[in-house]
């Protein structure tokens, strides 16, 4: 493997022609392209193309073919539609041609002054406990990031803090294409593994921006297992900023694979 980027590498996207874009921050690796990256990389390309001022509030894309890390990969962006508040956008990633994801998020002007909306949590904190008491984990994978997994962890774990300890600059967009990155990072599901039978590639996937969140800081993510069935499994993820702040909501389905006989 050679050297992974930095995030705010991964994340420098450059024009190709108008609204497609292409990623140049290229490394290779057993595992092929990190889904969280093309998520991230998807999602600053559909920003690229909305008015100053308007963030994502949710995404949903599927992963449609193995990506590579080692090749550049283009990213195609159709406007689906700018109205008062919301902007809609639709994009995909390209290698070779081929489609490997395929996005629609949509962006907002953050807020309201017109009204007091709500803004409440509905749903008890979680048990988070303090990042001080935990243990460092080791990611090869995301050297941009450190983790403090709840429990002892030996593959990926299903509770723990994280934060990015790249700079990252004071631009809200970038720091949602991390938060999409991180959303990814993990699974609920290593539970059900069984001999012979892994967590294997990601599906689809969704995320729901509530709050900014400033990833630089350490955010606790919660990994809910909800159903395994058809060689398929479905959880969701609730992302808490250092003060109980809930700042995001992703639901995610893998597939379970075969292991591999080396």
């Amino acid at each position: 493997m050679t050297d992974v980027p930095s995030v705010p590498e991964l994340l420098e996207l450059k024009p190709v022609t108008d609204d497609t874009y292409e990623s140049r921050a290229l490394y290779d690796a057993p595992w092929g392209m990190f889904g969280g990256q093309a998520v991230a990389q998807s999602l600053i390309a559909a920003g690229l193309t909305v008015d100053a001022g308007r963030l994502p509030h949710s995404l949903h894309g599927y992963f449609v073919r193995r990506g590579d890390s080692a090749k550049p990969t283009q990213f195609r962006v159709d406007r689906d539609r700018d109205g008062r508040s919301f902007s809609a956008r639709r994009v995909v990633a390209l290698q070779d041609g081929e489609v490997i994801f395929s996005m629609s998020a949509s962006f907002t002007i953050p807020g309201s002054t017109r009204r007091p909306f709500p803004d409440e949590e509905a749903e008890p904190l979680p048990d988070m406990p303090p990042v001080d008491s935990l243990q460092p984990w080791a990611s090869g994978k995301h050297s941009s990031f450190e983790f403090r997994p709840a429990e002892p962890a030996e593959s990926l774990p299903g509770r723990f803090w994280l934060r990015c300890t790249d700079e990252l600059p004071d631009d809200p967009l970038i720091h949602a294409a991390v938060l999409a990155y991180t959303s990814d990072i993990s699974s609920a599901l290593v539970p059900f593994e069984s001999q012979g039978i892994s967590v294997g590639p990601s599906l689809d996937h969704a995320v729901w921006f509530h709050r900014p969140a400033t990833m630089s800081d350490w955010h606790w993510q919660e990994l809910t297992p909800r159903t395994v069935a058809g060689g398929r499994g479905w959880y969701t993820v609730a992302i808490y900023a250092p003060d109980g702040t809930r700042v995001a909501s992703v639901t995610q389905e893998q597939l379970f694979a075969a292991r591999r006989v080396r």
